[in-house]
């Protein structure tokens, strides 16, 4: 398949330091379509609720970018925890410092494990999932754009939501909440953006069996009593094209919206769930 041009673009994409997890298919996907790609990840666990085999570790961050080099795409490493607006403000600077301007952000990095029923769900679970997957692209909204208004040649902004953000999960409340403000704030965004040729979407792909997905595979397998293969088996079944999401399905859908051939659509919400969700 040919790839979408994205020569003389950067993109800065979130979450993307773990190896063969969604982040790094998507910045693999943009340096393979000739975007420079700044990968960020924590580095290093901030606290309890985001255990190391959870994050894009250091060595990890420098083996995706290390990849993408060894297949002939530019890209860089950045730690960054979005939920911390200094940092964010100096991973944008960073972008710009090491390539010179920023065209595309992909907000990526999000926590969906920390699951519970509503009655049993604690505070400090519910703002933590909050603060990485809403406050987090909301901080880096804001400071990728204001870069990209002063460049003035538009953007383009791509919010990793769910289908959970069409849909509703039990004993998924935060994250459930998360990805439904996650689609509020890129239709606001696309509104207030628009004019200055910046376009904001989502993508709200279905399960995907990566580092987040394993967990959730786990965790409700248990719940219902099934085997983890018979839990998959279920997953397939009830989807129309009888398998789960993969990395490239979101990759490219990602691509495809950083790309000049959609440079019409702005606030829209992709679903890539092969036709598990319809809305």
């Amino acid at each position: 398949m040919k790839n979408y041009d994205l020569s003389g673009k950067v993109a800065l994409v979130t979450g993307a330091g773990r190896a063969r997890g969604l982040g790094e298919g998507i910045a693999s996907k943009l340096a393979e379509c000739g975007a420079g790609v700044l990968i960020t990840d924590l580095g290093e666990s901030p606290d309890e609720h985001m255990p190391d085999r959870h994050i894009g570790a250091t060595d990890s961050m420098r083996a995706v970018v290390q990849g993408i080099r060894d297949r002939g795409g530019v890209a860089d490493a950045f730690p960054l925890d979005v939920r911390d607006e200094s940092q964010v403000e100096a991973a944008v600077a960073h972008a710009v410092e090491r390539f010179g301007r920023l065209d595309i952000l992909v907000n990526n990095a999000g926590i969906g494990y920390l699951i519970d029923a509503c009655t049993e769900l604690t505070e400090d679970k519910w703002d933590a999932v909050l603060d990485v997957n809403l406050k987090g692209p909301f901080l880096c909204t804001k400071h990728a754009a204001r870069r990209m208004i002063s460049q003035g040649e538009g953007g383009r902004i791509i919010n990793i939501a769910s289908q959970a953000a069409k849909s509703s999960f039990p004993h998924m409340a935060a994250y459930t909440a998360s990805k439904h403000g996650l689609v509020g704030l890129t239709r606001t965004c696309a509104l207030e953006l628009g004019p200055h040729g910046i376009t904001v979407n989502a993508v709200c792909p279905n399960h995907v069996t990566t580092g987040l997905g394993a967990v959730q595979n786990d965790y409700f397998s248990n719940h219902f009593g099934l085997t983890l293969e018979q839990y998959i088996d279920n997953i397939r079944t009830r989807n129309p094209m009888r398998r789960e999401g993969k990395v490239a399905d979101t990759a490219n859908a990602v691509a495809f919206l950083c790309s000049d051939q959609a440079i019409y659509i702005n606030g829209d919400s992709l679903n890539v769930t092969g036709g598990e969700e319809m809305h």
